[in-house]
């Protein structure tokens, strides 16, 4: 039972540093999330080792036990890999879509303009989307 909580609370926290690019983008509590994602970023790893762990266990247990393989455990494989994967390359961390864009000459703003997410990190971002929904799914099911 504490497996499988640890389980859906890493697919949320993976989803939300995922989904933080995407999800800064809402007006009102978008810069909030931005700021909060940032200052979680540093400890998105450990996210990932919790999130890698428990879905490799349950992968593990429902191959040989059984019934069958559920989507908690792909999802769960899939946040991990993603919040590990500067890690796991040796690569230096980098945030695309996360920087502000330039301000326009004579532009008075208080608040930057975050460039919307293309390519890898708009998947990324939808990616979390669907971990944030499968976490909050697998609290809300009973035990496997």
């Amino acid at each position: 039972m504490v497996m499988a909580l640890l389980l859906d609370f890493a697919m949320i926290a993976g989803g939300l540093l995922l989904a933080a690019v995407l999800l800064q983008r809402l007006p009102k509590v978008g810069p909030d999330l931005g700021l909060a994602a940032r200052a979680a970023a540093p400890y998105g790893w450990i996210v990932g080792l919790v999130a890698l762990v428990t879905a490799g266990y349950y992968l593990l247990v429902h191959l040989t036990d059984g019934p069958r393989v559920f989507h908690f455990e792909i999802v769960g494989l899939g946040v991990g890999v993603a919040l590990l994967w500067d890690r796991l390359r040796g690569r230096a961390t980098s945030r695309a879509g996360a920087a502000p864009s330039p301000e326009p000459p004579g532009a008075t703003r208080t608040e930057p303009v975050v460039q919307a997410p293309t390519g890898a990190a708009l998947l990324l971002a939808v990616f979390g989307l669907i971990a944030i929904i499968v976490g909050f799914q697998g609290l809300l099911t009973p035990d496997y």
